[in-house]
């Protein structure tokens, strides 16, 4: 019986069966006898989630481009449908051929949320893959692996893998392919393979490293063996203008979180947000012109037939030709009656001709991201946005017949008092008082401003990778003032979440390898699905933390020494320690650094580019706008 026909009479027992037949429009098919190898392209999340993953599409594209490789989706199967799959032997497998992914020649994992950790797990389990990389024995497949965002500090889950894609896969995830083609060829062993791999830049493989502690649980040192190199250096594609974006995405029969066409503008930012993650990670910053833009967007909207078109970015109207490629874009999708959609747009270069191209292509509210509610703590976090800038860019939105804005703050920042809790609340109502002071705002409308407030978490390759994370009474109490403040303000909404997630999201961020002792615990208690709150049991968790003799405390709480070894300082993403220390000072006395297009913060990126990320004798103007 072939895998297909046991899966179909199962389908009607769960929701969304759509979700685990593939067959979509823009799957590619392609013939096995024909292949040299064969890439399992794993989300650690529901098909909903992972078909809107944008990393994902480009991947896809780029490994199925080589005739002699084939690229197949895989997603976690939500927990109804899981146990008819261990109820009946069925196991993991790709949508694109309805084979299990055991027999593939690399299982690779995308991560970019660490709450996905127990689901890696689930899914290697029904597979019937070993968990444990040591218990994979020598055959050469399959290779397990990762990438993505979390991969900047792999060691809590190292155990876990074979190896790591450490930066732009593009071009990395293709030249491993081939060094294993070459190796199996030869005969050779997975231990054979992984020594070779870890001599490509931008590979990590952790089997090839000895960790050893101090007396305080603090890491002692990271020790290679057998050729491996001190320090892995991430890959970056330096020509992000010609590199690879799908033409074709793959449409999904049922609806997806983000069920629409998306394009990449800009890849890294210019902004060095001190709390921001991302912002330093995608280093150096890179543009697309808006020529290659429109025609990429129009080519995927032809193919695919969505009305819906998603420019993508950390930072969208950071992009230097902003309003020319905004009008590009209107030529078509004004006729085709294709709405646009700008996420991740700057309050301080909000103008009145990007309002009115929206105005053209959405009728919804609009979002920015203030993150403090005081001047003084938009300081310390490097910010660089006022609330001048604040009022004006909501006046604009207003004046243009916006009656609703959505405003994004985190809690828990260094230095953060209560004061500047209530400042949330302040800084929305004169977003409300400017409003109703304006004389040609929309008549009979009332103005609504939603604030959502996140529990800040320390991240690796920060400046604030240093800092403790506020404890759960600590951010109880600040969501207490909160919930004061803002009562009885009419116009104004807060939203805020239980810390328990975001704590166990600083541990696994900033965590060791002995972690993966814990996560492999918590998944055996029955932890998966771990981002989602109906499943979150933060109790599993300490019990998996007590069995492991570790704490949630050390790795979360914990004020962190500039000379202490961190998990991840034989990981190089290009921005230097020296520079992060640089930064965390500067942050505890509320001193901003200008955006790099103002001024080189020399973070260490263009010595290893060998050249500046911009010409700045072009930017005059945005240099006078950063002194000012």
């Amino acid at each position: 019986m072939s895998l297909f026909e046991q899966i179909e009479p199962l389908l009607l027992q769960v929701q969304k069966p759509a979700r685990y037949i593939g067959g979509e429009m823009g799957s590619i098919m392609k013939e096995k006898s024909q292949l040299k190898a064969r890439f399992a392209f794993c989300f650690p999340d529901r098909y909903d989630v992972g078909m809107s993953n944008l990393g994902m599409k480009i991947l896809y594209s780029c490994i199925n481009k080589r005739a002699e490789y084939w690229c197949e989706r895989v997603f976690a199967p939500d927990t109804d449908f899981e146990a008819l799959m261990r109820e009946n032997g069925i196991p993991l497998y790709a949508l694109e051929s309805l084979e299990s992914v055991r027999d593939f020649d690399f299982i690779g994992f995308t991560i970019g949320y660490e709450m996905c950790y127990t689901n890696i797990l689930n899914m290697l389990d029904l597979a019937g893959v070993p968990i444990m990389q040591r218990d994979r024995g020598e055959n050469i497949a399959p290779i397990v692996c990762a990438g993505g965002s979390c991969c900047c500090n792999p060691e809590p889950i190292a155990d876990f893998f074979d190896l790591f894609f450490l930066g732009e896969g593009e071009e990395l995830d293709l030249e491993v392919m081939d060094l294993y083609v070459k190796c199996k060829e030869q005969g050779m062993t997975r231990s054979a393979f992984l020594r070779e791999a870890a001599k490509i830049e931008g590979v990590y493989v952790p089997s090839l490293y000895d960790v050893t502690y101090n007396e305080d649980g603090t890491v002692k040192a990271y020790t290679p063996k057998d050729g491996a190199p001190a320090t892995v250096r991430k890959r970056i594609i330096s020509d992000f203008d010609a590199c690879e974006a799908p033409e074709e995405f793959v449409v999904p029969f049922s609806e997806i979180v983000h069920d629409r066409a998306v394009t990449e503008v800009l890849r890294g930012c210019i902004r060095g947000c001190r709390f921001c993650q991302a912002g330093f990670l995608y280093r150096p910053f890179r543009e697309r012109t808006p020529e290659t833009v429109c025609r990429q967007a129009k080519t995927l909207i032809d193919n695919t037939g969505y009305e819906e078109l998603s420019l993508c970015s950390l930072s969208t109207s950071d992009h230097s030709q902003i309003e020319e490629m905004m009008d590009g874009l209107l030529t078509f999708t004004d006729d085709a009656h294709i709405n646009l959609s700008l996420p991740s747009l700057r309050v301080d270069n909000f103008s009145s001709g990007l309002m009115n191209r929206l105005r053209r292509v959405r009728s919804s509210g609009l979002t920015f991201a203030p993150e403090a509610g005081t001047q003084r703590l938009r300081d310390v976090i490097n910010k660089n946005v006022t609330e001048e800038e604040l009022m004006r860019t909501c006046r604009i939105a207003f004046n243009a017949g916006q009656t609703s804005v959505k405003l994004y703050f985190m809690m828990g920042l260094p230095t953060e008092t209560d004061d500047d809790i209530r400042g949330i609340i302040e800084l929305a109502q004169r977003v409300v008082d400017m409003y109703y002071e304006m004389e040609n705002r929309p008549k009979g409308r009332p103005v609504q401003i939603s604030c959502s407030v996140a529990t800040f978490v320390p991240k690796p390759f920060t400046p604030f990778e240093f800092h403790p994370q506020d404890t759960r009474e600590m951010i109880a109490h600040k969501q207490k003032v909160l919930e004061e403040a803002v009562s009885g303000h009419k116009r104004i909404r807060a939203s805020w979440h239980a810390p328990d997630m975001s704590i166990l999201e600083a541990v696994l961020a900033r965590g060791d390898r002995r972690l993966s002792a814990v996560i492999l615990e918590a998944w055996k208690r029955g932890c998966i699905f771990d981002a989602w709150s109906e499943h979150f049991r933060f109790d599993l968790w300490e019990e998996a933390f007590a069995a492991a003799g570790l704490t949630p405390e050390f790795y979360a709480n914990r004020d962190r020494s500039y000379d202490e070894v961190f998990p991840w300082d034989h990981i190089d993403f290009y921005v230097e320690k020296s520079f992060l220390i640089k930064e965390n000072e500067k942050a505890k006395q509320a001193e901003v650094t200008p955006h790099c297009r103002a001024k080189c913060a020399v973070c260490g990126v263009t010595k290893i580019t060998g050249k500046p990320c911009f010409d700045y004798s072009k930017n005059a103007k945005e240099k006078r706008d950063a002194a000012q």
